[in-house]
């Protein structure tokens, strides 16, 4: 793409980044920065949906379970799921551009003399991994509600401020 600058809104908090060149934001959504329901703009009023920019590649559907899916995602992202334990070889991936279904084991086959060093980094790093997710799901949690008991805060101070100002014109 152009020199045209590109941003990035997060849709789990809203939060925005950019501008950015559009060659980062590819990066990202390739090393499974952006998911299926973040937004990107060139401008910053016209949001789309991430895979519908089709140079993102967001092309991929992963059943992550039994009617579950994730997607439409990248490359990067369905290594990032079989590295971390989330699926598996033989998880099923549907290709949206063609409809052409696959196994992961397909996608990304195992080189055999680096197979069993890898089953053990791979073990070692999914606990480490998963770990961490479960961290950072906690902290968000507890951040929503943070944020929950603040709003709540603020409209109580609101309203009190309201029955003050009333009692201040009587």
């Amino acid at each position: 793409m152009d020199d045209t600058k590109w941003y990035l809104r997060k849709s789990h908090d809203g939060s925005t980044f950019g501008p950015i060149p559009f060659h980062q934001l590819r990066q990202w959504a390739a090393d499974a920065q952006v998911s299926p329901l973040d937004r990107v703009s060139t401008d910053e009023r016209t949001w789309l949906k991430a895979p519908m920019v089709p140079e993102l590649a967001m092309d991929y559907l992963i059943e992550v379970g039994p009617d579950q899916f994730y997607g439409p995602t990248t490359i990067g992202a369905i290594q990032e799921f079989l590295e971390a334990g989330e699926i598996t070889a033989e998880s099923i991936i549907t290709n949206c551009k063609d409809t052409t279904q696959l196994r992961v084991k397909d996608l990304f086959p195992p080189d055999e003399a680096e197979a069993e060093d890898a089953a053990s980094a791979l073990n070692t790093r999914n606990s480490i991994r998963i770990n961490l997710q479960q961290r950072v799901r906690e902290l968000e949690a507890a951040l929503m509600q943070e944020r929950r008991a603040r709003e709540t805060a603020e409209h109580l101070v609101a309203k009190l401020e309201e029955k003050l100002a009333e009692f201040g014109s009587v």
